[in-house]
């Protein structure tokens, strides 16, 4: 199967211009291509995983990647999915963010010997003059299209800002220069970019000719993809300092059932053949596909080593009855975290990460989903005295599966 066909078969592709001609493109080596980051973060996070084993894929194939980092297009903000403006970041905090993806993207991307780009569109976009992107840019956009993408649509009726209304004209005019620069001759991104990503292959079409060679492919459930990122606690990131592999394990451990099966298919690189034999997997069987999701993504993110130590700290942890074991990430309090000598459940949980705030942490006890050295927790003034913190070792629960040991120094 070449890999064209394969990026069908697991499902990743949704929509695509030129089908043929992408085709014999990426099958044959021949693309360059690219995906957009904006650097809202210093770290990636699991929302970009598809994004990531994409280019990984398409690389293993021949084809040359480049992430465009969005140092111009970070300085306006996408309004795709949003229902607000995004906060306006410094040009030292995008490019203390984009020098942070470079690292992180290295771990999926060869970036030696010209074999990857990574470009900041910043670059490009920070040098034009105002009128002439009215001139030259502005006279292939139509209005009325515009105010019709989806990406705009959702914000209407809460207010659009101009400054975001030119997102769509950054983004395809960042086609335009990477394909005049790079020889770039196609773009990926998910649906929810599909408008955006028109408009630069009808931008370059326009001003270079017909016989301009610029396709587009959007990658299926990407935009369900970013909502990855974001779980109970927080963020799930790509970076171990953010998200350690022990959790990261366990987040791609606790998907749901009807949904494992699809992220083994979209995001291992596990043959298809044996991706089909466990398609009949049911009951028990799904655990052990979990088992095997959380193996292969944190390896692939963290390594063969941490991925062993997160699945026997895991297997130890619930073989044990909830005792801790070496790895599970922990949490530091110092004396000036206690009140009276004490520290209430509910600050515990919120100080180690596992809630984000009080009322979600009342909501876990009060749910029966709260234990203490495998104990359950029932009262939402509960204690934990700081001498017990010092006297032996704490493990915190909630849920199921996400725990963290607690000391006190």
């Amino acid at each position: 199967m070449q890999i064209y066909e394969e990026l069908v078969a697991r499902g990743l592709i949704a929509q695509v211009t030129d089908e043929k001609e992408i085709r014999e493109l990426v099958n044959n080596g021949k693309a360059t291509f690219y995906i957009g980051f904006d650097p809202t973060a210093d770290s990636l996070h699991v929302g970009h995983f598809m994004a990531l084993c994409l280019m990984k894929r398409l690389q293993m194939a021949g084809n040359r990647p480049i992430a465009l980092i969005g140092g111009g297009t970070g300085m306006i903000g996408d309004p795709s999915g949003r229902t607000d403006m995004r906060q306006m970041m410094t040009t030292e905090t995008i490019q203390h963010n984009c020098d942070c993806f470079k690292k992180q993207m290295s771990r999926f991307i060869d970036f030696s010997d010209g074999k990857a780009l990574m470009v900041n569109n910043a670059d490009w976009l920070m040098d034009l003059n105002y009128i002439d992107v009215l001139r030259e840019v502005g006279p292939h956009f139509s209005v009325n299209r515009m105010l019709a993408a989806e990406c705009y649509k959702q914000r209407m009726e809460r207010g659009l800002s101009f400054l975001e209304f030119n997102y769509m004209i950054m983004q395809s005019y960042d086609f335009y220069a990477l394909y005049q620069k790079y020889g770039c001759n196609m773009q990926f991104g998910g649906d929810d970019q599909w408008s955006n990503m028109l408009g630069g292959t009808e931008l370059i079409r326009r001003k270079l000719g017909k016989d301009a060679y610029a396709m587009t492919i959007t990658l299926l459930l990407n935009s369900e993809g970013k909502k990855m990122g974001k779980t109970q606690a927080g963020a799930v990131w790509l970076d171990p300092n953010k998200t350690s592999p022990f959790d990261f394990y366990q987040y791609w451990r606790n998907v749901a059932d009807a949904d494992v099966m699809k992220c083994i298919r979209m995001l291992t690189f596990l043959p298809l053949e044996e991706i089909d034999r466990m398609d009949s997997w049911e009951g028990s069987q799904l655990n052990q596909a979990k088992e095997i999701l959380a193996y292969e993504l944190t390896s692939l993110v963290h390594g063969k080593e941490e991925a062993e130590k997160a699945q026997k700290s895991a297997k130890a942890l619930f073989a044990g009855g909830g005792q801790a074991a070496a790895d599970i990430p922990e949490t530091v309090l110092s004396q000036a975290d206690l009140t009276d000598g004490a520290v209430d459940i509910l600050t515990l949980l919120v100080k180690c990460g596992l809630v984000t705030s009080k009322s979600e942490a009342r909501r876990a006890v009060e749910q029966g989903g709260v234990a203490l050295n495998g104990e359950k927790v029932t009262d939402i003034k509960t204690l934990i005295a700081g001498e017990e913190l010092q006297a032996k070792e704490t493990v915190l629960r909630r849920g199921r599966k996400n725990f963290r040991k607690i000391s006190l120094r």
